[in-house]
């Protein structure tokens, strides 16, 4: 199985195939080129899904980029989005989530498109009961959205020693070829803002390692890096999702 996914933000989408990962390199989001990028191959088998992070503003950077969301799917057809927290920024009132979720994204909810959240230092907890995030009450969970692909997501500002021992339970269980984490706080970034958060990789990079995690999505910082492979596991910050852009340490 090839897996694909697409990463956003305010610079345009990207897509990686992550079933090839040598060679990947600590990069800064470049801007597009000026030319129509070269056509991806749509493989038969493949699983695509969009990786989302620090988006909900309700700007109108926030409406163009869901407009690119809506062409990427026409065009590449991926099956869910993945969202890496700093769900809604500000206000969380029921008009909130009209505009900051339901109102953007709409043309990809009416296609059937699911999105799943894990959630960030600026969201409610109370965001886990919104149907629409696919959270079903909890703070942290696993789904499979295919036989051979196991998705966990956790939540990264209090991680509770519960939350821990299930996270290894359910790495333990699965069987899946392709284990992928997502959560807000990044164990690997080079942004100036907030950097890697050490603690939390002490906690978490064990299991990863143990268990076989193939890949780590996390946002936090505001911008798009690819982290070279860390003991053979790829990491990826996606908080490009909204209009303040950070440096990044070379």
């Amino acid at each position: 199985m090839v897996l694909w996914f697409f990463v956003l933000g305010l610079t345009g989408a990207g897509c990686r195939d992550i079933g090839v990962t040598a060679g990947i390199t600590t990069v800064e989001a470049q801007q597009p080129p000026a030319e129509p990028p070269v056509a991806l191959p749509n493989k038969d088998g493949s699983f695509k899904f969009c990786v989302l992070g620090d988006f909900g503003t309700g700007s109108r950077s926030q409406y163009q980029l869901a407009e690119q969301m809506a062409t990427l799917q026409g065009l590449f057809q991926y099956e869910l989005v993945v969202l890496v927290g700093d769900n809604l920024y500000g206000a969380e009132r029921p008009q909130d989530f009209r505009t900051k979720f339901e109102i953007p994204y709409k043309p990809l909810l009416d296609a059937g498109v699911k999105f799943y959240a894990s959630l960030g230092n600026h969201d409610a907890r109370e965001q886990r009961f919104y149907k629409l995030f696919n959270m079903e009450g909890k703070l942290y969970y696993a789904f499979s959205p295919k036989a051979d692909v196991r998705l966990f997501a956790l939540e990264s500002t209090y991680p509770a020693p519960e939350q821990i021992k299930w996270l290894e339970t359910e790495l333990k269980a699965s069987s899946s070829n392709w284990k992928i984490v997502f959560f807000h706080h990044p164990l690997y970034s080079s942004g100036d803002r907030h950097g890697s958060d050490l603690r939390l990789r002490d906690v978490l990079e064990p299991l990863f390692l143990k268990y076989n995690v193939s890949v780590v999505l996390t946002g936090h910082d505001h911008f798009y890096e690819r982290v070279k492979p860390q003991k053979g596991i790829v990491y990826f910050v996606v908080g490009s999702g909204v209009l303040t852009r950070r440096t990044i340490t070379p």
